[in-house]
């Protein structure tokens, strides 16, 4: 049997593919190495993530990195899942899917990857699968807007200057 279908014909056209809006990439840099950039980012979030703007519970919940999980923890004890990390790379990168304030049934793909370079550490977001939330134009614009200002806290909170 060739074909996993056997009433499917095995030499019929390949399913379209589906092109959905291009990645939302930003690249900062921070002073310091390349594992320092890595734990701040990942273990030290709740001192600089805009908690007040971006997050399920507003000012006075807490973000971590928690046993393959990105979570935030609401200071009543309610507790959100903003993504699963299927790559755990340290200090280099991580992937995870990405959903926070929806169901996993809506997340999108964000690797952060980070390298050394002559001032620093860079780090590279890539923020795509759009086609995976609920409304893909949207989604991408909110993020296409919302990180670069996001990582600008990061670098602050690494002694970088302000981009």
């Amino acid at each position: 049997m060739d074909n996993l279908f056997s009433h499917a014909p095995a030499d019929g056209p390949e399913p379209a593919q589906t092109s959905g809006p291009d990645p939302v990439v930003c690249t900062v840099t921070v002073p310091g190495a390349v594992a320092r950039a890595f734990v701040g980012f990942t273990e030290h979030t709740h001192l600089w993530w805009p908690m007040e703007e971006r997050s399920v519970y507003g000012a006075g919940s807490y973000v971590e990195f928690e046993e393959l999980l990105i979570l935030e923890t609401a200071d009543d004890g309610r507790s959100a899942i903003w993504g699963s990390i299927d790559d755990w790379q340290p200090p280099l990168s991580f992937h995870a899917s990405w959903h926070p304030g929806s169901s996993a049934m809506w997340s999108t793909e964000l690797r952060v990857s980070f390298r050394a370079v002559e001032a620093g550490t860079e780090l590279r977001l890539v923020h795509s699968g759009w086609e995976g939330a609920e409304d893909p134009a949207a989604a991408r614009a909110n993020y296409e807007a919302g990180w670069p200002w996001v990582l600008d806290r990061f670098v602050r909170f690494m002694g970088g200057a302000e981009v």
